[in-house]
């Protein structure tokens, strides 16, 4: 599980609530009693129902978690209950509000295309990069696993992925020179090549990739690249662009064992019913 800290949490707080609420204060409602309850409107897998307890908590409020992340509801079921004070009630609504229902769009658009590829084979795995909007890649990648994706990449320090932008630097024998040498120099890493068509993907395995990253293939030409291995070669195939739940199906048959995606990042929020009331 991806950890959101405090510090990140009281960030998103000081954004929407910078010198305190003005409205309640200003009304005298500050010290009054409250509750308040989320309610998921509609189906949606849920995420970031923990963050948005806690965000809750650091106000002052008690809360406590209806549903974890990752869990599948339908429309009225509660995401979560808190009571309190009012002044923190309200000041935490809408930060918490919108923390679930964009992180449930992106969890539930990552469980959708998770359902179309394992629906055609269980072993598919769906990995979303880190093309997320800039600022929010914890939250985002918080998001799209607890819908059931893993992580592609956090970030260039953890994965070795060797691009043409690499190769334009190596020479004419740059694709077999440089995988030779990140399999010396990164031993304990996968070394993973992305290529742009069917003949460099087979030459890549010849030189030892290890993942075949196809970049924007349409599924019949991944086929051609699973057809034209060497049946000895024990890598794995990624396919990589424009993967969405529409498509998933037809790169998991074509033979893809991973979907690379970045479309759960751009999916719409998912619609939280927000009921604040005395206690």
């Amino acid at each position: 599980m991806f950890l959101i800290d405090d510090t990140a949490l009281m960030a998103l707080i000081r954004e929407d609530v910078p010198a305190g609420d003005l409205t309640t204060r200003s009304l005298g409602l500050a010290s009054e009693a409250g509750e308040l309850t989320m309610r998921a409107r509609g189906a949606m897998t849920v995420a970031c129902s923990e963050e948005a307890v806690r965000i809750l908590q650091l106000l002052g409020a008690e809360a406590w978690i209806a549903t974890a992340s990752g869990r599948q509801v339908e429309g009225g079921e509660m995401l979560l209950f808190a009571r309190g004070q009012v002044e923190a009630l309200l000041a935490g609504w809408k930060v918490a509000q919108n923390l679930i229902e964009w992180a449930s769009g992106l969890a539930s658009s990552a469980a959708a295309i998770v359902a179309a590829a394992q629906a055609v084979n269980p072993a598919v795995t769906v990995a979303c990069t880190r093309k997320s909007v800039p600022g929010t890649r914890a939250l985002s990648l918080r998001a799209v696993t607890a819908g059931g994706a893993t992580v592609h990449r956090t970030g260039l320090s953890d994965s070795v992925l060797l691009f043409a932008e690499h190769r334009v630097f190596g020479g004419e024998d740059a694709l077999a020179a440089q995988i030779s040498r990140l399999r010396a120099t990164c031993p304990e890493r996968k070394v993973v090549v992305e290529v742009a068509d069917v003949a460099e993907a087979l030459a890549a395995a010849r030189a030892g990739a290890e993942v075949l990253q196809l970049e924007k293939f349409p599924p019949e030409q991944v086929a051609a690249v699973v057809a034209g291995l060497d049946p000895d070669w024990r890598g794995h195939i990624a396919a990589a662009g424009g993967i969405t739940a529409a498509n998933a199906a037809a790169y998991a048959a074509a033979g893809a064992q991973v979907l690379v995606t970045s479309a759960p990042f751009t999916a719409p929020p998912r619609d939280v019913a927000v009921w604040i009331g005395p206690a």
